[in-house]
């Protein structure tokens, strides 16, 4: 008999694959059981269900070629109809919602014409975007007769040509077996459980009694044991305070700067994470495309208060805050070590806590925020931050008024630069520019631990941070068939 591996995370559902998630716990379960196009590999995209593509010299027409034989778990053939068929799902306008940001496929995928010809693909979009690769890495690919199924709410029918196919799920939990002859090759493990376990402690104790092989999303500080496996990954998700733009203070480049400032991200990471991640130096992490390498600004007190007294703010400004009490979880303690730090260039915080998250999500979306407000920047892609949440004219979901015209002119260069290398030197100017007048307070990227039974010394999470369960060793003591 074979006996299933199990993974214990905070949520264990099975989401619908075409709505937009950043969210590892659900990714790792829908890249299991779905393909797509392409797949990154660290800081380029590479060949998945797509063998081969080229863009035209406008960054309009994109044309795939897909890997033949492949089938959907049905049965059925996955063709270019077929994956045609996710796309246009992927664009509708009810899908694609993320904590309050609905239609997020669609603002990239609605106008475009999607022609299918036996496993030839070919996407015109409206606009030039050289980064649609981006947003196809998670378009996951179902079989079509699966979908009137996932519309319906019923998530047992899906069906996609992973290397698992769903077995069984229920509320907190989803079973997956190993699908035969996946073309990337056969996982290590037949049979996986994912079980929702909310609290992480309770999490650490399940892989120590060794009544789990995998724990996902675990306490920095958590003693796993002597017998299982730490595995530390800078995850790409930024921890940052939004600044609103659109209004008060902050409409102001030099309160901006005072505030960036005023920062100590070292302290930070100590006092508020306990170690357990490295200060943000830009927008984006280090692993994002076109990441630069230049530091940001040291902490100069001096020259922070000299700018708010520019500013005409010489004997001190209150600033209000919006923070959640949870995602990040730490956001109250987050803000309470902010207000030791601005104190002293004559800063000070008033404080508004938000319990409900999704409402909090909707309300940064309406543009409601305060002068501040804790979130998260998720996106392991450079173009959708840009898009969706600097780009003055796109006035995208977590846009707060922020405006830079020479921010905005180097993204329409990137938009029509076809060529990877060219495009990256782009993003690092834009990087500088951002150090420079910056849209937000970026604070660090926090560490996730991974926790596996035995020892699996070179087991690493890829980039995303989001574990690969086809690439997970097979465990001691556990027959997998």
């Amino acid at each position: 008999m074979t006996n299933p591996i199990t993974l214990l995370q905070r949520r264990a559902d099975f989401a619908d694959p075409h709505d937009c998630t950043d969210a590892a716990d659900d990714l790792t379960i829908l890249s299991a059981v779905f393909d797509t196009l392409v797949r990154r590999q660290h800081q380029s995209l590479v060949p998945h269900l797509a063998e081969s593509w080229d863009v035209s010299p406008d960054a309009r027409t994109w044309r795939f070629g897909l890997r033949p034989d492949v089938k959907f778990h049905d049965g059925t053939n996955c063709d270019a109809n077929a994956v045609a068929q996710s796309l246009q799902r992927m664009a509708r306008e009810d899908k694609g919602y993320t904590l309050g940001a609905p239609a997020v496929w669609r603002q990239y995928l609605g106008e475009a014409k999607i022609a299918a010809d036996g496993l030839n693909l070919q996407i015109t979009l409206s606009a030039p975007m050289a980064d649609l690769l981006d947003v196809l890495v998670q378009g996951f690919i179902a079989a079509p007769a699966s979908l009137a199924r996932m519309d319906a709410g019923d998530m047992a029918g899906a069906a996609g040509t992973g290397p698992y196919r769903l077995a069984d799920l229920s509320r907190g939990m989803v079973r997956l077996e190993r699908a035969a002859d996946h073309f990337s090759g056969q996982p290590a493990n037949q049979k996986l459980i994912f079980r929702s376990i909310p609290d992480a402690d309770t999490r650490v104790q399940i892989l120590r009694d060794g009544l789990a092989q995998v724990a996902t999303n675990l306490p920095y500080q958590a003693d796993l044991g002597p017998t299982a496996t730490r595995v530390e990954t800078l995850t790409p998700v930024a921890i940052i305070y939004l600044m609103n733009a659109a209004q008060g203070p902050r409409v102001d480049s030099r309160i901006r700067r005072a505030l960036d400032l005023a920062l100590d991200r070292t302290a930070l990471v100590q006092g508020v994470m306990a170690g357990g991640a490295f200060p943000l130096q830009g927008f984006i992490s280090p692993v994002h495309f076109g990441a630069g390498k230049d530091p940001a600004p040291q902490q100069n007190l001096s020259l922070a208060r000299s700018l708010l007294a520019d500013a005409g703010y010489a004997d001190g400004l209150t600033l209000g805050v919006s923070c959640p009490t949870r995602l990040p979880d730490e956001s109250v303690l987050l803000t309470s070590h902010l207000a030791d730090q601005l104190a002293p260039i004559g800063v000070t915080l008033d404080v508004t806590y938000h319990e409900d998250r999704e409402a909090y999500a909707h309300m940064v979306r309406r543009k409601e925020i305060r002068d501040l407000a804790v979130f998260d920047s998720s996106p392991l892609s450079t173009f959708r931050v840009l898009i969706e949440k600097l780009d003055a004219r796109v006035r995208g979901s977590w846009w707060e008024g922020y405006h830079n015209p020479e921010v905005e002119a180097l993204i329409d260069q990137a938009r029509r630069c076809t060529d990877t290398a060219t495009r990256a030197v782009i993003y690092v100017r834009t990087y500088k520019l951002l150090q420079q007048d910056p849209p937000w307070l970026t604070l660090y990227n926090p560490i996730r631990v991974t926790g596996l039974a035995g020892s699996h010394p070179g087991f690493a999470l890829p980039d995303e941070a989001v574990l690969d369960a086809a690439r997970l060793p097979a465990f001691a003591g556990v027959p997998n068939g």
